[in-house]
């Protein structure tokens, strides 16, 4: 007997084994799957959800379940998004937008829309143009943050019945047309203008206050002065009349006496020879004079 005829004999004595065999190897390798990380698998059994196999090794019934959809969990970016909106003022702009985000149950997903990137990038347009139509134009520029947070708040709530998480939204940039924007710089002009006229203002207003502040010190302080003068004369007229109360009137005299002979004196004094003439008034204080020094003498 040849090879042949033995390896004949042999399969067909062995048939059912070898067709069991070969069952059970087709059996295990369909029954068994392995689920990458970044991945969820959709099992369906005769079309119908049986259930999600999330990552490792999972099994299933062989010839009556099989993975339907292999969903990648990983976070999407949806493509840069424009869309106009109409603030409430009435300024059309152009608003770039892109959002992030990740599937967590897929079986929404597949089961309830067909295209998911599109959905999405539909109501973030509806949802932009509703919170920019309450805003006006400066409140959007200003309040960039507070505008995406409440997009991404809106836009959570509409998708989550798509088995989806929404992870970032952002506003990449907010357009203007052309005649907006020359209106706005008009306007940007004009306000630096009235800023630079309030300035200048300002410092007049501070200078002349500041005059007059100087004027102010300048009268206190000659006040002042005037003050302490005539508290001086005061003064000195208190010690003359307290002199005259102590010494007598004849005292005071005889002081304005010897004032007027010392006058006298100097007016007489001269390098050459000179004529001096004087009032009879002054030649009877001068023997008043002479009369008061002779009596306390």
């Amino acid at each position: 007997m040849n090879i042949e005829d033995f390896l004949l004999n042999f399969v067909g004595n062995n048939i059912v084994f070898l067709l069991l065999a070969a069952l059970i190897v087709v059996a295990i390798l369909t029954g068994v799957r392995i689920v990458p990380q970044s991945q969820k698998f959709v099992v369906e059994r005769f079309g119908k959800l049986r259930s999600v196999l999330g990552p490792g090794i999972n099994l299933i019934v062989p010839f009556f379940d099989k993975v339907a959809h292999r969903i990648s969990i990983l976070e999407r970016q949806l493509p840069t998004n424009k869309q106009d909106a109409i603030t409430s003022d009435n300024v059309l702009v152009q608003v770039d937008t892109s959002v992030f985000y990740r599937i967590i149950e897929p079986e929404k997903t597949v089961y309830r829309i067909r295209d998911i990137d599109a959905a999405i990038a539909t109501t973030v347009a509806g949802i932009v143009r509703s919170e920019i139509g309450t805003l006006e134009l400066d409140e959007v520029q200003s309040n960039r943050a507070q505008l995406i947070i409440r997009i991404q708040q809106s836009l959570e709530k509409i998708v989550d019945d798509w088995g989806i998480e929404v992870t970032r939204a952002e506003i990449l940039d907010v357009n203007l047309d052309e005649a907006t924007r020359a209106a706005m710089l008009q306007q940007l002009n004009a306000e630096r203008a009235r800023r630079a006229q309030v300035t200048e203002a300002e410092g007049l207003k501070r200078s002349v206050e500041l005059q007059a502040d100087a004027e102010l010190y300048a009268a206190e302080q000659a006040a002042k002065a005037r003050r302490v003068q005539a508290d001086a004369e005061a003064y000195a007229t208190s010690v003359v009349a307290q002199a005259i109360e102590d010494n007598g009137l004849e005292a005071a005299q005889y002081q304005v006496a010897l004032k007027q002979v010392e006058a006298l004196t100097e007016v007489g004094k001269g390098n050459g020879k000179q004529t001096v003439l004087l009032p009879s008034a002054v030649l009877d204080s001068f023997g008043d004079a002479f009369g008061l020094l002779k009596g306390r003498s």
